[in-house]
């Protein structure tokens, strides 16, 4: 399988692939990003050495099994690849015209986007019916789910594939609609949203309503903690989208989240967001 895209969930995605006994493919931009996913590859897999959850001989094949290029022409034999780039459909659009013409024909090109419509994608290509969406949630090595997403060109055998691609990586593969959000983003953000203008109205500080999210509802992690883990500006842009679907208030991105964008305090990327990291 091939994967374009070199940052965390480009990794992530190849280090389970991996894992799991596929030959992984890596296009990154850059040589230096490209051998950034072979370094987080293997911090990870050193970690897990580390507490004994994976023997150093299973971390060399793992890791024998990822190879790294900057050429998408590397990818011309894969049978499945899924591109993890930033979420703009018109960089992704651009890419799939470009993986339909170096893949070859029997390819499955799917996209990890988390909001943004497949059949759009599928549509720059020759190939609509071998396009879908297989969604891996962040951190790829740890969420279990995958959401397999249908576009209405895809067919049955490709989504077929696409599941049976996920169950052999070890998650659990939900089809969903190609509706912006699909399941899980469509009911997570309004809520993440609507922290924040909890938090804007003065209702309690951040970590109060994180500490109360946290406690009252058995939440690993509280809404600002995991705004700024997913990024401020990834959380608009999925905001966007799901507005411009649906037009529904709840979509609408509180005012606090576009400041601290503009004010590039996008959480732990940037070490600013709600929280200050790395002090």
């Amino acid at each position: 399988m091939g994967i374009v895209g070199s940052g965390i969930m480009g990794a992530g995605i190849a280090e389970v692939a991996a894992a799991h006994g596929y030959e992984v493919v890596v296009r990154g931009r850059s040589q230096s990003s490209a051998e950034g996913v072979q370094a987080t590859v293997t911090t990870s897999l050193d970690r897990q050495v580390a507490k004994g959850r994976c023997s150093p001989d299973d971390r060399d094949a793992i890791l024998r099994r990822v190879s790294v290029t900057t050429d998408v022409g590397a990818l011309s034999d894969v049978d499945l690849v899924i591109e993890t780039v930033v979420e703009e459909l018109a960089v992704k659009r651009h890419l799939f015209v470009e993986l339909d013409r170096v893949c070859n024909e029997r390819a499955l090109l799917a996209t990890n986007t988390s909001t943004l419509p497949v059949v759009e994608l599928a549509m720059a290509t020759d190939r609509p019916a071998q396009v879908c969406g297989i969604h891996f949630f962040n951190p790829a090595t740890a969420m279990p789910l995958v959401e397999v997403v249908r576009p209405i060109t895809a067919s049955a055998e490709t989504v077929a594939a696409a599941c049976a691609f996920a169950e052999q990586c070890g998650k659990e593969p939900v089809v969903v609609k190609d509706q912006a959000g699909f399941v899980v983003n469509a009911l997570l953000f309004p809520y993440l949203n609507h922290a924040v203008r909890l938090f804007e109205q003065g209702v309690a500080t951040k970590e109060g309503i994180d500490t109360a999210m946290r406690g009252g509802c058995g939440f690993p992690m509280g809404p600002f903690a995991l705004l700024d883990l997913v990024g401020l500006d990834t959380s608009v842009a999925i905001l966007d989208a799901l507005y411009d679907e649906h037009r529904e208030p709840q979509y609408a991105a509180a005012p606090l989240l576009r400041r601290m964008v503009a004010a590039e305090q996008l959480g732990r990327k940037t070490g600013h967001g709600f929280y200050r990291y790395g002090e």
